[in-house]
C-alpha cells in the first residue's frame, strides 16, 4: 500500500502543489483545502484511468473515491480486487 499512497503522492505534489508538499497529510480534503479544483479532479481520473486497468464510472465521481490520498488509495484498492 506504501507503494500506491506514494505514488498518488507524488501525482498530487508534483501536478498541483508545484514540488511542495508542506503540510499535505494523507487524510487532507484536496477540495476543502484548495488543492484540487473540479477541473483537476479530472485530470486525476484520467491518471487513475491511464495508470490503473479500470475506469471510473460517473457515480463514482464522489468525496469519498476521490477527495484525498487515503481516499484514493482506499478506492483503487477496491477498484482492483
Amino acid at each position: 500500500m506504501s507503494e500506491l499512497k506514494d505514488k498518488i503522492r507524488s501525482f498530487v505534489v508534483d501536478n498541483f502543489l508545484f514540488g511542495n508538499d508542506d503540510g499535505l497529510t494523507d487524510g487532507a480534503s484536496f477540495l476543502e483545502e484548495g488543492i484540487i479544483d473540479s477541473t483537476g479532479i479530472l485530470e486525476l481520473v484520467s491518471y487513475i484511468e491511464e495508470e490503473f486497468p479500470f475506469s471510473i464510472e460517473d457515480e463514482e465521481l464522489i468525496p469519498e473515491n476521490l477527495d484525498s490520498i487515503n481516499n484514493v488509495v482506499n478506492y483503487i484498492e477496491k477498484k482492483s480486487s
